[in-house]
């Protein structure tokens, strides 16, 4: 599956266009996690609990993105987009959408 943030995939050429995929989580924060982040956000510096938490996140979102577009027999989405808002306090939605293509 080709996943692009372009609206076209260089060498190829769009011949279907079967609509929106999208793919979410929804992830909390873990009383471990924060602990360590509320030290490292003291001294400054990556919070790298944190930035583990939303890479799993994305590529989470991503996977369940691409099984849709497969169900659909798309080989490629294009238009790839991010969104994430706050569920409630402490829970964050990670979504991502795109459309689902056809690339030969």
């Amino acid at each position: 599956m080709i996943v692009v943030t372009s609206s076209v995939i260089e060498g190829r050429r769009i011949v279907k266009t079967l609509g929106m995929v999208k793919g979410s989580t929804i992830r909390a924060r873990h009383l471990g996690r924060d602990i360590s982040a509320g030290l490292r956000s003291l001294i400054g510096g990556e919070i790298k609990e944190y930035t583990k938490l939303m890479a799993e996140a994305r590529e989470e979102a991503i996977q369940r993105m691409v099984e849709q577009a497969e169900e659909m027999k798309a080989n490629a989405i294009v238009d790839t987009r991010f969104v994430t808002s706050m569920v409630i306090s402490g829970a964050s939605e990670l979504l991502v959408y795109g459309t689902a293509v056809v690339v030969k």
